[in-house]
């Protein structure tokens, strides 16, 4: 099938009834409350009027969905609805008799496919632990040895192990993995290329996150929603699918001021002001604005989700008029500018430090820690520094920038072969400072390297990730040459 509408049309704010000062604004803002975005684009009435890439992220690098992979997997269940190969009311041990346990319990035996998609499968807490622990890597018999606590559909909880489900089912009645299903049917026809999912040990895809897609790739399917499932005057998905998977169909709150408690509908979430949107957690947003003709759409590394979202709310949707607006080449210009200088700068301290020279090359060997890291070692060049870690009996070597981005990749860290930007900085003439972007994902780590007569203390934190690492060392052969 040949692809069609690669790259959405582009055209100025004022063309489309929004005012250039309020994306600036809502730029400052951002900035203002330290929320780290990796990008965002604004499209109005069909076409792109702002988007940037806070560097060193960039266009043309697929970002991890995180949860807003979910409303992708809950398409591919409206597809095979509207293909008569499922209906929302089968009965979810129906497509499993071999993984269902040897007693069924009631509420297990009555949880529907509707049940999955809304997030009220009765479970009491997420299934996603207990199936990706499970030691025979079935997480389908896992999901369905879980308990049942309560009737399904009369209880919200948010289940990634639902939503991986749903992958299942799709592939035990197409044959096919959920990415390969969703190929001819809403990638190619959105021009969608060189999408990635993460599958689980069985080789199913896991749904509930795992897709990695660019961030003009998330709005072409946001606007495809917004335009109730037609693409360049093709019906691409059902109409009734659309409106049914973007309504509130069961309660998860109430209400108030919080975005994640409006309700929620068949893997997206109902937002405030007549808004819904599918997102991932550390700030991956697809937000559909109907009643403004408008998507929103952003990708980020931060914990504060409903601050992003305030700060649309007050920036941007009210900034969006009915008519054409005047131009003003002068903000125009200035909104060009902010768009074209977003940034995330590598910190900039102390270019360099007299230590270098008694450290360079020597390696350290670490006390035992959970990323199983055995030696550290530092070489220093007058732009770069190559670290090399020895982590079981296996080399890395990353290449540092000084003071800037050093492009690269590594498997250290994070699983699989990352893209990278990584610098250093000298926080004190004692204290080397290491920064990690992998801007395929919303995560970063700050490096932390004390240097001590002989020893150092490593200290190794994420941009989002709760947990810290510190860890001690020892130099190489110091007692040796002391004698």
């Amino acid at each position: 099938m040949e692809k069609t509408n690669q790259r959405l049309p582009r055209s100025q704010p004022e063309a489309q009834g929004i005012r250039s000062e309020a994306i600036i604004a809502f730029l400052n803002g951002i900035q203002e409350r330290q929320l780290e975005l990796h990008s965002m684009m604004l499209l109005r009435h069909g076409v792109v009027v702002s988007e940037g890439w806070w560097k060193p992220y960039a266009s043309e690098v697929p970002h991890m969905l995180f949860s807003l992979s979910k409303s992708f997997t809950s398409s591919a269940i409206g597809f095979a609805a509207a293909e008569g190969k499922l209906s929302l009311d089968d009965a979810v041990v129906s497509f499993f008799p071999s993984e269902v346990p040897n007693e069924l319990e009631p509420n297990l035996s009555a949880m529907r496919i509707r049940h999955l998609l809304m997030m009220g499968t009765g479970h009491d807490q997420d299934t996603t632990n207990g199936m990706v622990e499970s030691e025979d890597g079935n997480w389908v018999q896992a999901f369905l040895q879980a308990p049942v606590e309560h009737e399904p559909g009369t209880h919200f909880v948010y289940n990634s192990g639902a939503t991986y489900m749903l992958s299942a089912i799709l592939q035990k009645v197409t044959g096919q993995s959920l990415l390969s299903y969703l190929q001819p049917r809403l990638l190619e026809p959105l021009g969608i290329d060189g999408a990635t999912w993460e599958s689980c040990p069985r080789g199913i895809h896991v749904g509930g996150w795992g897709l990695s897609i660019t961030t003009e790739d998330i709005a072409k399917f946001g606007q495809l929603y917004l335009q109730k499932g037609e693409w360049n005057g093709q019906r691409i998905l059902q109409e009734e699918w659309v409106a049914e998977a973007t309504s509130k169909q069961i309660a998860n709150g109430d209400g108030g001021a919080s975005d994640w408690a409006q309700g929620y509908g068949y893997q997206f979430w109902r937002c405030r002001h007549g808004v819904y949107r599918g997102d991932g957690a550390f700030g991956q947003y697809c937000v559909v604005m109907p009643e403004q003709d408008a998507v929103l759409v952003m990708t980020g590394g931060t914990n504060e989700l409903q601050g992003v979202l305030d700060m649309v709310w007050e920036h941007l949707l009210p900034a969006m008029e009915s008519s054409p607006l005047s131009l003003d080449h002068d903000v125009q210009a200035g909104l060009a500018a902010k768009l074209q200088s977003l940034t995330l700068q590598p910190p900039q301290l102390q270019q360099e430090s007299s230590l270098e020279a008694n450290i360079s090359g020597e390696t350290y060997t670490l006390e035992e820690n959970k990323h199983q890291w055995k030696s550290i070692a530092v070489s220093f060049e007058d732009h770069h520094a190559a670290v090399v870690v020895v982590k079981a009996e296996e080399n890395f070597t990353l290449i540092l920038g000084r003071s800037s981005w050093n492009e690269g990749s590594t498997r250290l860290i994070l699983d699989g072969d990352k893209r990278v930007f990584a610098s250093f900085t000298w926080e004190q003439q004692d204290t080397l400072l290491i920064t990690i972007r992998f801007t395929e994902t919303p995560f970063a780590f700050t490096g932390t390297l004390q240097f001590e007569e002989g020893k150092l203390v490593l200290s190794l934190i994420s941009n989002v990730l709760p947990d810290k690492t510190n860890v001690r060392g020892q130099r190489v052969g110091l007692e040796q040459r002391k004698e």
